[in-house]
C-alpha cells in the first residue's frame, strides 16, 4: 500500500460507524418520546376510569349543580361549583395583576430598553419562576395579608385576594416571556414602514407591532391562566380549605388544587367515595386546561401573522 492510499484512508469516514451510532440515537430518542407518550395516555387513562367509578356512587347532575361541597362530612354533597368558582375567582385576580404587568415588561424589553439592558432585565425577571410556589404562598399568608388588612379590616386570614395577587406575580414571567419573545420576532421593516408614514412610536407599537404580536401574546395569557388553575401550593395556603360558593375574594375559600392537597395528605381510606372525588376533581380539571390548551391552539393558527 503507498503512502499516498494510506493517507487517504486516514480521512475516508466510516460510513458504517456513523450509520450505527445514527440508528441508536434514533432509537434512544423515539424511546424516551414513547415513555412520555405512553406516560400521558396512562394519566389519563388511570383519571377516566376512577372519574367513572366515582359517577356510578355520584350522580352527573349532583356534581355539577349541587350548591355544597362536602365529601368528607357524613352528608355528603358533591357540588363541584364551588371548587370551580374559587379557582376562576383567584385565577381572575392573577390575570388582572399578571397580563398588565407581564405585557408592559415585554414591551418595554422589546421596544424601548437598549439591548444590554434588556439582557440584564429578562434574567432577572424569570428568576421569579424558579422559587418554589410554597414561598409565594407563605409570602401571601405572611406579608401580603397583614399588609392588606390595614386597609381591607374585614379581610380575613386566608382569602383569595392575596392568594390571587401573589399568584399573577408568580404567573409574569410566562406572560412577559413569551409576550416579548413574540413582540421581539415581529420584523422590524413594519416598525420603520410605520416610522415612514409619520407615525410615532408608541403609536407603532399600539397599531403595528401588539396586532402583529397578538397571537403570541393571547397564547401566553392562556398558558399564565393554565398555570395559574394548576398551581397548588399558593392558594392552598393563602386561600384556605374552606369551601365556599362566592366570588367575594375577603373570605376563606378553596380550589381545586387545594381540595386534592387536602384529601391526598389525610387520612382518606383508599377505595372510598371521598377517595375517589380526587379524580373527579382532577378530572375536571385536566378538562378545563384541556380546552384552554385547544382554545389556544385554535387561536394561534387563525391569527398567527406569517412574513417572508
Amino acid at each position: 500500500m503507498t503512502t499516498d492510499t494510506r493517507i487517504s484512508n486516514l480521512w475516508k469516514p466510516n460510513r458504517q460507524r456513523s450509520r450505527l451510532v445514527e440508528g441508536a440515537v434514533k432509537t434512544v430518542l423515539i424511546t424516551f418520546a414513547l415513555i412520555s407518550v405512553v406516560t400521558t395516555i396512562g394519566i389519563v387513562l388511570t383519571l377516566i376510569y376512577e372519574t367513572f367509578e366515582f359517577f356510578q356512587e355520584v350522580p352527573l347532575w349532583n356534581f355539577l349543580f349541587q350548591t355544597r361541597w362536602t365529601p368528607l362530612f357524613s352528608s355528603a354533597q358533591f357540588g363541584v361549583g364551588v371548587l370551580i368558582s374559587a379557582t376562576i375567582l383567584t385565577t381572575i385576580i392573577a390575570l388582572l395583576v399578571a397580563v398588565p404587568l407581564g405585557l408592559f415588561s415585554a414591551v418595554c424589553m422589546s421596544e424601548y430598553a437598549d439591548p444590554k439592558v434588556r439582557q440584564f432585565l429578562k434574567p432577572i425577571l424569570e428568576i421569579l419562576a424558579g422559587i418554589p410556589s410554597v414561598v409565594f404562598g407563605y409570602f401571601a399568608l405572611l406579608f401580603v395579608t397583614p399588609l392588606l388588612q390595614q386597609f381591607i379590616p374585614e379581610l380575613q386570614a386566608f382569602n383569595g385576594l392575596s392568594a390571587g395577587l401573589v399568584l399573577g406575580v408568580a404567573i409574569t414571567p410566562v406572560i412577559a416571556s413569551i409576550s416579548e419573545d413574540a413582540i421581539y420576532a415581529v420584523p422590524r421593516s413594519l416598525r420603520e414602514g410605520s416610522y415612514a408614514l409619520g407615525a410615532t412610536k408608541r403609536e407603532t407599537i399600539t397599531s403595528v407591532v401588539l396586532p402583529a404580536a397578538l397571537s403570541g401574546i393571547v397564547a401566553s395569557i392562556i398558558l399564565g391562566a393554565s398555570r395559574a388553575i394548576g398551581e397548588t401550593l399558593i392558594v392552598t395556603i393563602a386561600a384556605g380549605q374552606t369551601p365556599n360558593l362566592t366570588f367575594n375574594p375577603l373570605v376563606p375559600i378553596q380550589t381545586m388544587t387545594a381540595f386534592i392537597v387536602q384529601v391526598s395528605l389525610g387520612d382518606t381510606p383508599a377505595g372510598s367515595l371521598a377517595y375517589k372525588t380526587i379524580y373527579a376533581v382532577g378530572m375536571t380539571l385536566f378538562l378545563i386546561t384541556l380546552a384552554l390548551n385547544i382554545f389556544s391552539y385554535w387561536f394561534v393558527r387563525r391569527y398567527r401573522e406569517e412574513y417572508d
